[in-house]
């Protein structure tokens, strides 16, 4: 009984042992190469990218120097024309408070000393408001935020007085108060210069 049970399994199941002759148009794996072939080709593709990065830094090095001699001679003639602007502008306000003047005078029946002091005053004004306006954003110039954070990290004049890493207190809490040593005299940096807080 078992006899004839496995005999018909082994009628089921397919033989794998010969799998026959190969398609035609089928082709066998390529050999590998061997191991002095391999080098070759790795130190080949590593000089290759080798002059490529050398090429690139080279195409680099040629675009940040055009890029600066660019940004030079802009830097210079920016601030020609800025100078122009300013000597025009200038000379542009002083007829234009003149005309005011003597329109104050003439049609409005001031004396000259009134209409002179009215044209001095709204220039005071305007010139006030751009100075604070200048101050203001001046400020912005004295990157804050990341004198704080080098700081706190352990750099720079203000580390002995900015809160450490892991502290919970926030390094601004440093710029609502005077920076002073322990005998209560202002901080100076390595140019005598006082320590302003950030």
């Amino acid at each position: 009984m078992t006899g004839a049970g496995s005999a018909t399994e082994r009628d089921k199941t397919p033989d794998h042992a010969d799998p026959g002759p190969a398609p035609v148009g089928a082709t066998q794996a390529p050999a590998p190469p061997d191991l002095e072939e391999a080098l070759r080709q790795v130190m080949a593709a590593g000089r290759s990218s080798l002059g490529a990065t050398r090429d690139a830094s080279k195409a680099f090095r040629t675009l940040l120097a055009a890029d600066v001699s660019l940004a030079r001679s802009a830097f210079g003639r920016s601030v020609a024309f800025t100078g122009l602007a300013v000597a025009f502008g200038a000379s542009a306000w002083l007829l234009l408070m003149a005309t005011v003047v003597v329109l104050l005078h003439m049609q409005a029946g001031l004396a000259w000393t009134l209409a002179l002091l009215l044209c001095a005053a709204l220039s005071l004004v305007i010139c006030a408001l751009a100075a604070w306006g200048a101050m203001h954003y001046f400020e912005h110039t004295r990157m804050r935020a990341t004198r704080r954070q080098l700081a706190r990290l352990g750099f720079g004049e203000l580390a002995d007085f900015t809160p450490t890493p892991g502290s919970a207190r926030s390094a601004k809490s440093v710029e609502d108060r005077n920076l002073e040593t322990a005998s209560g005299e202002p901080v100076k940096g390595d140019a005598g210069i006082d320590v302003t807080p950030p």
